[in-house]
């Protein structure tokens, strides 16, 4: 991408006023100097020495290569085991309606989540770019229609950038100042503005940690995965001794009283797969990890199943202590275990449930601000979102606009309404994924793959997709539903003036320039764009 900001694909429209072939300012581009003002009012860099700093050592400005196996596990696990696994078997339960079918809810959810990875480690290392599924909406769909063949890709990026992305961010912590709040309220429910406030601060912490540095969020997702591995580990070996004291009534009853409900047991999946939402994050930064043909699906690998071991042994210590109509009546599940089984020091699980949940946010806030920043290169976006600093190497612009979101998502607070959204749009655009993949075996079907996986693989995930989006709408019609496909099919307003007839909004340009000023940002550079 030589000096200019966003490089339009042939055939594919884009938001910043190319041609469909492409070739809009791109002669321009050849003839500016190492820092110069683009057509549409940004300023494109070489180096960053083109902007002022102490920091300047003449670096290309880009994405750099700095997740390796480690950090490729830790941001898998950390973002994984986040909040879900302590509020959501309350409603897996719920939607089992036995002990014995909501242990087996659990591993199907994690057998779902491994046959997905896999099929995303096939997208990942055939389409080696950051994004998750926006790449690879965009590559099968888009050089089908010049017209409508970016939609799919477009309508993904908008619902992750406005609503799933920062929603998610705001069920995490929310359930982390929960935690945090939860042994100062003993004998009464914690303040809903104070666990507002607390997740706000929370929101801005990230933004500085992300901002600063990629070592260092990586570093702080390594560090609160093992804090969060360490506290699974705690609340299974109380359930072991739990067990060995003869505490195995509620285990006793088996599927006694199990759900045959479709729709009710889609929703308890919906619950379940929460908790293990974060299968595909190391999709989002595939750019940034070291040799990814290894990495991508070695990290899969290892944190898929070992996630899935942690699940399902702590939801059988939760059983030691609680019964099922108990658990069901639990606001804290991990929270009224630890009140049970560890005494005056039952408050040292909802400080390992914070630690949990903040890991996770960081991951999703890491990851999700890389679909952005693409987005925003390929031209789905506006330009300023496709810059990095110059300094950091940070997508600064992304990462900020994900915060601002975030903090509105905080407003109405209500975490079960949030995760149905979020569930019901999540899966229409993994099994849309899974489409994708199909198509390409038989559109790409000439061009070498480091991973293939077994077609039947893709088939399963599709499947399991249309029975977890339809299943409860024909069980149970309820309005979040409706908002969630208004809010994709909304994203249309924006893409046919703005990318499909490549309208530009007056001023624009000018407002680029300001903030690409105010931020110290610059477009990427050829050689850092992995």
């Amino acid at each position: 991408m030589a000096s200019r900001a966003v490089k339009a694909r042939p055939g594919r429209p884009t938001l910043q006023g190319y041609d469909n072939q492409g070739h809009a300012g791109e002669q321009e581009a050849r003839h500016r100097g190492p820092a110069s003002v683009s057509s549409r009012g940004s300023i494109t860099s070489e180096k960053s020495s083109d902007f002022p700093g102490p920091d300047n050592n003449n670096q290309k400005v880009g994405l750099k290569k700095e997740v390796g196996l480690t950090s490729g596990v830790a941001l898998i696990v950390g973002t994984m085991i986040g909040s879900g696994i302590f509020i959501s078997p309350k409603g897996v339960a719920e939607g089992a309606g036995s002990v014995g079918f909501s242990l087996v809810c659990w591993v199907i959810c994690g057998v779902i989540s491994t046959l997905g990875a896999i099929s995303y480690a096939e997208l990942g290392t055939f389409i080696p770019k950051s994004g998750g599924e926006y790449p690879y909406l965009l590559d099968c769909f888009g050089p089908l229609h010049a017209t409508v063949g970016g939609i799919p890709a477009f309508l993904f990026a908008w619902i992750n950038m406005v609503v799933i992305r920062p929603s998610a961010i705001a069920i995490i912590l929310l359930a982390f100042a929960k935690y945090i709040l939860e042994p100062f309220y003993t004998d009464c429910i914690s303040d809903d503005v104070a666990e507002k406030c607390l997740a706000s601060f929370a929101i801005l912490l990230l933004l500085l940690i992300n901002c600063f540095s990629v070592k260092l969020a990586t570093r702080v997702q390594n560090v609160f995965a093992a804090i969060k591995i360490v506290s699974l580990v705690i609340i299974i070996l109380g359930g072991f001794v739990m067990m060995a004291m003869g505490h195995t009534e509620t285990l006793a009853t088996g599927f006694e009283g199990t759900n045959t409900n479709i729709g009710q047991i889609a929703i308890g999946l919906y619950n379940g797969m929460w908790a293990y939402d974060g299968w595909n994050n190391l999709n989002y930064v595939t750019e940034e990890i070291q040799n990814p043909n290894r990495n991508l699906p070695l990290s899969i690998a290892i944190g898929i199943p070992l996630v899935t071991l942690l699940y399902t042994l702590v939801n059988i210590s939760y059983f030691t202590v609680m019964s099922m109509p108990e658990l069901l009546r639990s606001t804290a599940v991990a929270v009224t275990w630890g009140r049970r089984t560890l005494g005056i020091m039952w408050w040292i699980v909802p400080f390992s449930v914070a630690c949990s949940t903040f890991g996770a946010a960081n991951g999703t806030f890491f990851s999700g601000s890389r679909l952005t920043y693409v987005a925003a290169r390929e031209g789905h976006m506006v330009e300023i979102l496709s810059m990095i600093h110059v300094k950091r190497n940070t997508p600064l612009p992304s990462l900020v606009f994900t915060c601002i979101v975030a903090l509105i998502m905080v407003i109405p607070g209500n975490i079960g309404s949030l995760i149905d959204f979020f569930s019901f749009a999540v899966w229409l655009f993994y099994g849309l994924t899974m489409v994708a993949l199909l198509v390409m075996r038989y559109t790409k079907r000439n061009e070498e793959r480091p991973i293939k996986v077994p077609i039947v693989i893709p088939i399963i995930v599709l499947i399991v997709s249309l029975y977890l989006v339809v299943a409860p709408i024909i069980d149970d019609p309820r309005i979040e539903f409706l908002f969630a496909a208004l809010f994709i099919l909304l994203g249309l307003v924006f893409y046919v003036p703005f990318v499909l007839y490549q309208k530009v909004i007056p001023g624009m340009g000018k407002l680029t320039t300001f903030l690409q000023l105010l931020m110290e940002v610059s477009p990427a550079s050829d050689e850092s764009e992995l």
